[in-house]
C-alpha cells in the first residue's frame, strides 16, 4: 500500500514539474512573440495616435457621445430584449378607452400605494418567485419594471433590495456554498441589484470612465477598418479575435477619395477606404468621416444614400451587386472599388436615394438584388471564397505538407494578434486604470455595498478572503462593468459593428480574468485571449486587489448618507411616468390568486387589508367595478 502511494505522489510531482516546464517554456515563446513585434508595435501605435488626433479633437469639440439617462437605462434594464422597447412603462402610453380611463388611473395610483408598502412589496416578489413557470428571464423583466416603478424613490427600492439580499445570503450560507451567491441572475433581487449599480454609476461613467472606454472603442474601430474586412465572413486582418481573424492573406491597398455631398454645399471631404473594401464599406466610412460631429443616431443609414462615380463624361452608380458582379458558378463576389477600377484621389458623390440621377440600365440592380446580400449570404462572397464541396473533397485529400505549414501559419496568426493587442495595450490600460482606481473617485454605491458585504460575512462568520472576494466581483465587476465594456452602445450613441465587438470580448474576457484569484496555467490548448494578456494578467490580478483593499480602508458612507445620495439621483432623473402602468396588466398577475393567498396569510398583510386593497384594483382594471 505504502509503495502504492509512493509511486502515486511521484507521478504526481512528475506531472506537475512538466506542466510547470511547459507553461515557462509557453511564457517565454510568447514574450519572444512579442519582443518580435515590439517595434511594429510602437510604430502602429503612434500612427494610431497621430490618425486619432482628429477624432480627439472632434471629442473636445463635439463632446463623448454620452446617451441621455433614460435611453441608457432603457438599454441596459430592458436590451437586448426587445420586451420593454414599447411597454408601456416604457412609453408612459397606457391604450384604453377613454370612457374607462379616469377609473382605471384610479385604480392604478391605488395599486402604486400598495407597491409603496414593504409587506405587500416582499409578498408580492416571494410569491412570483415561488411559480415554477415564472421563468429567470420573467424574473428579470419583472426587476427592471419594478426599478422603472419606484425609480423616484430609491431609498425604499435600496431597502427592498438589501432585505431580499439578506434573505437570498442566508438561503446560500445555510447551504454551505456561499460562493456561489451573485454567479448568476436568476432571482429578482440580483436583477435588482444589475440594476441599481446602472443607476449609482451613470454619473461616473459619464465624468471618469466615459472618455477612455470611448477611446478604447474608437482604437478598435480604427484599428479593424485599417485592414480588410469580409463583408460576409465577418472577419478581419486586425482584431484581437481568433476566431474572428481573416486568415487568408489579402492584398489591399489604401486610399484617399474625394466625397461631395450633394446638395449641402461642402468642399470634398477625404476619406481614407481600402480598393479591398465593399460598396457599403466605403458607404459607412464616408458617412463615419462626414457626420462625425453629430450623434451616431442622427447618421444616415449606408443602404439609405448612394454613391456615385464619374469616372469621365459619365456617372456611373457604385452597388454591392449589380450586373457588372463576377459570376463563379453559384456564387457571386461583391463588389469593392478594385472591381469598379475607383483609384486613388478619385472624387465619389454622395447623396440620399431618390436624389442622384438614375444610372444607365446596365448599372442599375437587378429585381432585388440590392437585398441579395441579406437574403441569401451563401451565394454570394467578398474576399474569402467559401469551400464548395469539390474544393472540401480536394481539401480532406490535402497533402502532409499542407498540415506542416499548420504550425507556422498559427504562428503568424498569434504574431498578428499580439501587434494589435500591443498597438491597443495603452488604451486598454487606462481603461482598467479608470475603473479600478481606488485613490480618486469611488462611487458611494460601491462603497456602501462592499462595507455591506463585509458586515454580511463578518456576521456570518465567514473569514474565507475568497469568498468575499467572489462577492464583490461578482456584484460590481462581472455584474456592471464587463456589461459596459462588451455593449459600449448602453452609454454612447454608437454603432458597434460585429468585427469590433469580437475584440471587445476579449478585453472583456481579460477584464473577468483579471478579477478572478484562480490561477490558470498556459497550455498550448489554452484560449487565444489568456495567451494574449499571459504577461499582464498578474498586474491586473494586483490592480483588482488593490481596488478592493482600497475601498475597505475609505472611510464609511452612512445609512443617511447614500440616502441623501439616492434621493438626489432619483430627483435630478425625473423622467419615468408616474404611473405604474405595466405590472398589473402583465403576465405577473396571471399568478393573482397566489399573491392573494399569500397576503391573507400574512399578519401584517391581514391586518392593513392588502389582499380586499389587491382584490379591488384588479376589480376595477377588468371592468367589473366601475366606482373604488
Amino acid at each position: 500500500m505504502m509503495a502504492i502511494i509512493i509511486i502515486s505522489v511521484y507521478c504526481y510531482r512528475r506531472k506537475s514539474q512538466q506542466a510547470e516546464r511547459e507553461y515557462e517554456k509557453i511564457k517565454s515563446q510568447l514574450e519572444g512573440l512579442e519582443e518580435s513585434v515590439r517595434d511594429r508595435c510602437k510604430k502602429e501605435f503612434t500612427d494610431l495616435m497621430i490618425e486619432m488626433e482628429d477624432q480627439t479633437n472632434d471629442v473636445n469639440e463635439a463632446g463623448i457621445p454620452v446617451l441621455d439617462y433614460k435611453t441608457y437605462t432603457d438599454r441596459v434594464f430592458f436590451l437586448p430584449s426587445k420586451d420593454g422597447e414599447k411597454d408601456v412603462m416604457i412609453t408612459g402610453k397606457l391604450d384604453i378607452p377613454e370612457t374607462r380611463r379616469q377609473t382605471v388611473e384610479q385604480a392604478l395610483n391605488q395599486f402604486s400605494n400598495l407597491l409603496n408598502s414593504k409587506s405587500f412589496l416582499i409578498n408580492f416578489i416571494h410569491t412570483l418567485e415561488n411559480q415554477r413557470e415564472f421563468s429567470a428571464r420573467a424574473k428579470v423583466y419583472f426587476a427592471s419594471l419594478l426599478t422603472v416603478a419606484l425609480h423616484g424613490k430609491l431609498e425604499y427600492y435600496t431597502d427592498i433590495m438589501r432585505t431580499l439580499f439578506l434573505e437570498l445570503m442566508e438561503q446560500y450560507v445555510v447551504a454551505k456554498n456561499p460562493k456561489l451567491m451573485l454567479r448568476r441572475s436568476e432571482t429578482v433581487v440580483e436583477r435588482m441589484l444589475s440594476n441599481w449599480m446602472s443607476i449609482c454609476l451613470y454619473q461616473y461613467l459619464k465624468d471618469n470612465a466615459g472618455e477612455p472606454l470611448y477611446k478604447l472603442f474608437k482604437a478598435i474601430k480604427h484599428q479593424v477598418e485599417k485592414g480588410p474586412v469580409d463583408a460576409v465572413q465577418k472577419k478581419a486582418k486586425y482584431t484581437l479575435n481568433d476566431t474572428g481573424l481573416l486568415g487568408d492573406d489579402v492584398e489591399y491597398t489604401q486610399l484617399t477619395v474625394n466625397v461631395i455631398v450633394r446638395d449641402e454645399g461642402t468642399d470634398p471631404i477625404p476619406v481614407k477606404v481600402l480598393n479591398c473594401d465593399t460598396i457599403s464599406q466605403v458607404k459607412e466610412k464616408i458617412i463615419d468621416q462626414v457626420y462625425r460631429n453629430l450623434p451616431c443616431s442622427q447618421w444616415p443609414k449606408s443602404d439609405s444614400v448612394v454613391l456615385e462615380w464619374r469616372p469621365g463624361s459619365t456617372a456611373q452608380i457604385l452597388s454591392d451587386l449589380d450586373l457588372t458582379s463576377l459570376r463563379d458558378g453559384r456564387l457571386r463576389r461583391i463588389n469593392t472599388l478594385m472591381h469598379y477600377n475607383v483609384r486613388d484621389g478619385a472624387t465619389l458623390i454622395l447623396s440620399k436615394m431618390g436624389i442622384s440621377q438614375q444610372p444607365e440600365d446596365n448599372q442599375q440592380d437587378l429585381p432585388g438584388e440590392r437585398h441579395a446580400l441579406l437574403e441569401d449570404e451563401n451565394k454570394v462572397w467578398h474576399l474569402v471564397r467559401p469551400v464548395d464541396e469539390v474544393d472540401e473533397g480536394k481539401s480532406k485529400r490535402g497533402s502532409m505538407k499542407e498540415k506542416e505549414r499548420t504550425k507556422a501559419i498559427t504562428e503568424i496568426y498569434l504574431t498578428r494578434l499580439l501587434s494589435v493587442k500591443g498597438t491597443l495595450q495603452q488604451f486598454v490600460d487606462n481603461v482598467f486604470l479608470s475603473i479600478l482606481d481606488s485613490n480618486h473617485v469611488v462611487p458611494p454605491a460601491v462603497k456602501y455595498f462592499f462595507d455591506f458585504l463585509d458586515e454580511q460575512a463578518e456576521k456570518h462568520d465567514i473569514k474565507d478572503e475568497d469568498t468575499i472576494h467572489i462577492w464583490k466581483t461578482n456584484s460590481l465587476p462581472l455584474r456592471f462593468w464587463v456589461n459596459i465594456l462588451k455593449n459600449p452602445h448602453f452609454i454612447f450613441d454608437v454603432h458597434v459593428h460585429e468585427v469590433v465587438d469580437a475584440s471587445l470580448s476579449v478585453i472583456a474576457q481579460t477584464f473577468m480574468d483579471a478579477c478572478t484569484r484562480t490561477e490558470h496555467k498556459l497550455s498550448r490548448d489554452s484560449p487565444s485571449n489568456k495567451l494574449l494578456y499571459a504577461k499582464e494578467i498578474s498586474t491586473y490580478k494586483k490592480m483588482v486587489e488593490d481596488y478592493y483593499k482600497g475601498i475597505r480602508q475609505m472611510i464609511q458612507v452612512s445609512d443617511q448618507d447614500m440616502n441623501t445620495h439616492l434621493a438626489e439621483i432619483s430627483r435630478v432623473s425625473r423622467f419615468w411616468p408616474t404611473s405604474f402602468n405595466s405590472i398589473p396588466h402583465s403576465e405577473f398577475f396571471f399568478y393573482f390568486f397566489q399573491i392573494i393567498n399569500a397576503l391573507e396569510e400574512d399578519p401584517a398583510a391581514q391586518k392593513m387589508q392588502l389582499a380586499f386593497r389587491l382584490q379591488q384594483i384588479a376589480a376595477a382594471l377588468e371592468n367589473k367595478v366601475t366606482d373604488l
